[in-house]
C-alpha cells in the first residue's frame, strides 16, 4: 500500500500485482468534496441532462449508458462553475500520478500529462459498455459513486483480455493506461426509477499529452 500525504488528508493507494499496470485509491474524496460532487450528480440526474453515445463521443452500438462531457458544457472560462471539474483536479494535484509513474515503465511520463476531458456517465437498469480500448488516451481515471445502501447489482469494470474484473466501490478511483481493453458489465436494479439516481455513476478523466513528450525528459 502506497501512502501519499501531499494533501491535507492522507491517501492510501493500492497497487495490485498485474495483470497490467493500474492503481486503486479508496475513499479518494473527502466528505466536503463528496458533498460538492453529489450536488452536481443530482443536478444531472434529470430529464434532458444526459445524452446518448452518439451525442457525447461514446462508441455507438457499444453502450446504452447516458453521459455528458462537462468540459463542453462549461468551456475554458467557466470550469470553476462546475463542482466536479473543480474537485477532480485532485487527480493531478495530490501526488497520485507520481506513484503511477513508478508502477511500470509504460507509465513513467504520467506527470507530464497536460490535458484532460471529464465525462459524467450514469448506469441504470440494463446499462452496459462493451469492452473497448481508448487508443488515443494516455491514461484513464474512473471515479465511482452511488447512493447507499446500494440498490444495483453488476456494473463491474471488466478486463476480458486479462480475465480480470474490479468491483466499483463507492468513492474509489482507478487509474490505468488507455491501451488496456476494458468494459462495464450490465447493471441490474429493481424497483428504482431512472431519475431516482440509485444507479452507478462514473466520472471519467481521459488524460492526454497536448504538447509533445520527449521520452528522455524523465532521464534528465
Amino acid at each position: 500500500m502506497n501512502r501519499v500525504s501531499d494533501m491535507p488528508e492522507d491517501l492510501y493507494i493500492d497497487v495490485p500485482e498485474g495483470p497490467f499496470p493500474h492503481m486503486i485509491i479508496n475513499n479518494f474524496y473527502n466528505e466536503k468534496e463528496l458533498k460538492l460532487i453529489w450536488q452536481e450528480l443530482d443536478f444531472y440526474t434529470a430529464p434532458k441532462k444526459l445524452f446518448e453515445a452518439k451525442d457525447y463521443g461514446g462508441i455507438v452500438d457499444s453502450t446504452n449508458a447516458k453521459a455528458i462531457i462537462l468540459d463542453e458544457v462549461y468551456g475554458k472560462f467557466y470550469r470553476d462553475v462546475s463542482n466536479i471539474l473543480t474537485v477532480n483536479r485532485k487527480i493531478f494535484d495530490s501526488g497520485v500520478l507520481d506513484v503511477l509513474e513508478d508502477i511500470h515503465q509504460s507509465c513513467r511520463c504520467a506527470t507530464l500529462v497536460d490535458e484532460d476531458i471529464t465525462k459524467l456517465r450514469y448506469y441504470h437498469d440494463g446499462d452496459y459498455y462493451d469492452p473497448h480500448t481508448d487508443h488515443t488516451t494516455a491514461f484513464l481515471a474512473f471515479s465511482y459513486f452511488y447512493k447507499e445502501p446500494k440498490k444495483f447489482q453488476g456494473g463491474e469494470l471488466e478486463f476480458p483480455g486479462y480475465d480480470y474484473e474490479l468491483e466499483c466501490v463507492n468513492n474509489s478511483t482507478i487509474i490505468f493506461p488507455g491501451w488496456v481493453e476494458h468494459g462495464v458489465k450490465k447493471v441490474s436494479i429493481k424497483e428504482s426509477d431512472y431519475y431516482e439516481g440509485m444507479g452507478r455513476y462514473c466520472v471519467s478523466n481521459f488524460m492526454y499529452y497536448k504538447e509533445k513528450v520527449d521520452k528522455n525528459d524523465k532521464d534528465m
